[in-house]
């Protein structure tokens, strides 16, 4: 039987690509803000702080440029060794693409309009070292050339000149260089800047307003200013003293006159021009976490937003240069996610050296709880919502506040290997933790002033990956990459089924009538099993799951749908697509296409109404459950019955 495929609507995103230079844009409406989040560059609405999408990229958004009008928006990816990596033309009103240019290999590494809006240059990196000028009336590539000599470093920073639609400058290890477009013969002349004796790697460009100069911040931490217009030997330089540390990352000039600088180590200066043109010093400076990788104004700079390698994107007010957060994520891969059984209102997650609490509506972060040097592999709330309970790598199961973040109690040395996976009893009374060694141990956590171990469970042979609990907290099942999965008596302490299969077992779920459980991993395939006792052990039914990579999570919906009862469940993996399927059927009904990583965890929200994904790049992205599943059950069910 097939079936129509739609669309999974993406709601939310949470988390900055902090780590590329310049994927943080303000729009010159002044209303809205642009960055990049993996393969998806997110349009936030200042005012009510909406999120809109605009998706084509297949990789990570590697840079970003809107025109001057705001009329278009130009984005670059990163791709793999050997690939054309893609630049997307967008029509900012429509959120559509309206061309896809193909011509630089891997990466590009920047973009930038001409101030007319004539022109579109890109800048290639490592494995193209070319610049390209394309045509944004015919949509057709003008000339090319190598933005440097061989014997030149790479090429790191293109900025376009405010006033000629002829003129732009590239920097990078070693090289300054500006262009002249001579569209009448289809080429681009470059003019290298002679530095002299100094020698510096450029990281950023900024063009004075009237075209008179330009400035370019290095990696050593100082700035060159450089005359455009007549000789540009003999360049000034400055400070001289006090050097920004990690180097000048950023620059962004205000209507005063007066230049912001961004630097590696954080710090966010405004410096005063003294009367011959030269900066002088820092008038004020400020301090964010992370390197500082994009600074761009709202209007003439009385408001302006900070993107950093942290992964954070701050809101400064001028001139005091007070500051907020307005988006905050985790730096790096995220291993679990969960939400507490009787709220939909907020949820957690877990990632390298802390757990965060996200409102649900807001995509604001509630709380954070730091662990220094440490991995979180797994959480789970203790009801009613008074612990989160989380499983470490330096073997340690720890509980905190959830309102405060406090640690409440810690068991030390849980296992011998890092704690893969934990989950708790639905009375509140029991810890099941897994470990990488493979065994499944069971905690007595019924007094907070001390946690009592009960029982270890000692059959897998292979690292713990999840742990599901029946409802009646009588038995669980443990899932492992030894290709079994091994449903326990919490009883008697015992194996009651053994689940195997040619698969390293990434996740599994129990139908929520818990007669049956599905599984998932390596394979790709989901595996309805009947648990029975008496049973042969044998999936009654696979389902293909997807094309390529590991299935890495899944989770059931909690209610049914249709008259004829059914339910739906979620997989994601390493294809970096969310699936939704009818669990009856076993087919796929949405997907959703937003991760540019793998998708390590996924789950429902408790009134069903959200499916909060997350992946290994940092990004959590949050899906909206289609409103309309009981007629689309039904209507499949009928299709079914009619092709039977």
């Amino acid at each position: 039987m097939a079936n129509e495929l739609y669309d999974l609507e993406l709601l939310a995103t949470i988390g900055f690509e902090g780590h590329a230079s310049n994927t943080l844009r303000c729009h010159p409406d002044w209303n809205h803000i642009l960055y990049a989040l993996g393969s998806t560059i997110v349009v936030e609405n200042l005012g009510n702080h909406k999120q809109t999408f605009l998706n084509g990229h297949n990789n990570s958004v590697s840079c970003l440029a809107v025109s001057p009008s705001g009329r278009y928006v130009a984005s670059g990816q990163v791709t793999f060794m050997g690939f054309k990596a893609d630049v997307i033309l967008w029509d900012f009103a429509t959120r559509s693409v309206i061309k896809r240019f193909s011509l630089h290999k891997v990466k590009v590494e920047q973009v930038a309009f001409s101030p007319n809006e004539k022109y579109l240059v890109s800048l290639g990196s490592q494995d193209d070292r070319s610049v390209v000028v394309w045509d944004l009336e015919t949509h057709e590539a003008i000339c090319g050339a190598a933005a440097a000599l061989s014997s030149a470093g790479l090429v790191t920073c293109l900025k376009y000149s405010n006033h000629s639609d002829d003129t732009f400058i590239t920097g990078g290890d070693c090289n300054l260089r500006v262009w002249t477009l001579d569209r009448k013969n289809r080429k681009i002349k470059p003019e290298d800047i002679d530095t002299q004796k100094i020698k510096r790697q450029y990281l950023c460009i900024e063009v004075e307003s009237e075209d008179k100069h330009f400035f370019a911040g290095t990696l050593s931490g100082d700035v060159l200013m450089v005359n455009l217009q007549g000789d540009k030997k003999n360049p000034g330089r400055f400070p001289q003293k006090n050097l920004f540390s990690l180097g000048v990352s950023s620059l962004a000039l205000l209507a005063n006159g007066h230049l912001l600088v961004g630097a590696g180590d954080g710090t966010v200066a405004e410096m005063k021009p003294g009367a011959k043109g030269d900066i002088m010093g820092k008038v004020k400076s400020v301090k964010v976490d992370g390197g500082v990788t994009s600074l761009c104004l709202r209007k003439k700079g009385h408001q302006f937003f900070v993107g950093t390698s942290a992964c954070n994107v701050y809101k400064f007010v001028y001139p005091d240069l007070s500051f907020e957060a307005i988006v905050t994520s985790h730096t790096d891969e995220v291993r679990d996610v969960c939400f507490p059984s009787q709220s939909s209102a907020l949820f957690v997650t877990c990632s390298k050296e802390d757990i965060r609490v996200w409102s649900t509506e807001t995509n604001r972060e509630l709380l954070r709880i730091k662990v220094a040097n440490m991995w979180c592999n797994g959480i789970c709330i203790k009801e009613p919502g008074d612990l989160i309970i989380s499983g470490w790598s330096d073997k340690t199961i720890k509980a905190f506040a959830p309102q405060s973040g406090k640690m409440c109690w810690e068991i030390a040395s849980a296992h011998i290997h890092e704690v893969t996976a934990v989950a708790v009893t639905n009375d509140g009374r029991r810890v099941i933790s897994g470990g990488g060694e493979g065994t499944v141990k069971v905690w007595n956590i019924a007094n907070a002033s001390k946690q009592v171990f009960e029982q270890a469970l000692k059959e897998h042979r292979g690292k713990i990956t999840a742990i599901k609990l029946k409802m009646d907290d009588r038995e669980c099942i443990s899932a492992s990459t030894d290709g079994s999965c091994i449903v326990w008596n919490l009883e008697t302490f015992t194996r009651s089924v053994m689940l195997q299969a040619s698969s390293l077992f990434e996740c599994v779920c129990y139908h929520p009538r818990e007669f049956q459980v599905i599984t998932s991993g390596s394979d790709r395939k989901i595996g309805y099993w009947e648990v029975t006792t008496s049973g042969d052990n044998h999936p009654i039914r696979e389902v293909e799951a997807a094309a390529a990579g590991n299935i890495n999570g899944m989770d059931v919906g909690p209610f049914s749908f249709g008259s004829h009862e059914n339910y739906i469940f979620v997989t994601c993996g390493g294809d970096k697509l969310v699936k939704l399927w009818l669990y009856n059927e076993a087919i796929v009904t949405h997907c959703g296409k937003g991760h540019s990583t793998d998708i390590m965890a996924i789950k429902f929200s408790p009134d069903l109404k959200y499916i909060v994904s997350v992946g290994a790049d940092g990004s959590i992205l949050r899906w909206k459950v289609p409103p309309n599943m009981d007629a689309l059950v039904d209507k499949t069910h009928q299709m079914q019955m009619t092709a039977d």
